[in-house]
């Protein structure tokens, strides 16, 4: 029997080693692994990369793993929040790197790294300090620069409904990056709002398909809006 549901979120998180590369789902507050993300941080952790739309706010989530050092690198959109200044404190003393792509160049590297393409030629961030070092073409009378796939080791995503064999339903914007993220990872956590029964999800509205999700931990908030 295929069960991928697990009993809690420390036991969902329990063997992510030191130095893994992690997808992160989120924008805003909308589709955010909140409880993922905290189980992390009591789980230890360290030497993490993560791919996320941001770096954070306030003393949560992703913040909080930057302001324990438990991350080394972030690849992401907007690094900077308002009233929060520890990422960029980090970042100009040395002690975290950053990896800045434009928001649209990010969501594609992701869902490229999921298809199984090695990257893409796009017009964006041609001419600017992000193209240096990259591979450029002019393509029909327009310059590109060339961008890697992104791949990890885990993503952590959020949905609103789920059943055992990690087929998942979102809703509304908490779907963003979820699921390019669980196409592009070796394992994949979903942390849901409800499971629900083999055969009470819609087909035709299950975004996620199971194949992708390896692992699913039921966060109880039923009343979740995003």
């Amino acid at each position: 029997m295929i069960q991928k549901e697990i009993a809690n979120l420390a036991e969902a998180v329990r063997d992510i080693p030191d130095g893994a590369v992690i997808l992160s789902s989120g924008f805003g507050g909308a589709g955010l692994p909140t409880e993922l993300l905290e189980a992390l941080f009591e789980q230890g952790a360290k030497n993490l990369t993560f791919i996320s739309n941001n770096a954070g706010s306030g003393s949560n989530g992703i913040a909080k793993l930057v302001i324990a050092k438990r991350i080394k690198k972030m690849i992401c959109s907007f690094p900077r929040q308002k009233e929060e200044w520890t990422f960029d404190e980090q970042y100009r003393a040395g002690l975290i790197a950053l990896e800045l792509v434009p928001q649209g160049t990010l969501a594609e590297r992701i869902r490229a790294g999921g298809a199984g393409i090695g990257g893409f030629y796009t017009p964006t961030g041609f001419g600017t300090e992000l193209a240096q070092g990259k591979d450029t073409k002019i393509i029909d009378g327009v310059s590109h620069v060339f961008e890697k796939a992104i791949k990890a080791d885990y993503a952590f995503i959020k949905a609103k409904k789920g059943d055992r064999w990690g087929n998942l339903v979102y809703h509304r914007t908490g779907r963003n990056y979820g699921p390019i993220m669980a196409t592009a990872a070796k394992l994949t956590i979903a942390q849901v709002d409800e499971v629900v029964d083999l055969g009470e999800l819609n087909p035709e509205t299950i975004i996620t398909p199971g194949i992708f999700v390896q692992r699913i931990v039921n966060v109880g908030k039923r009343d979740s809006k995003s």
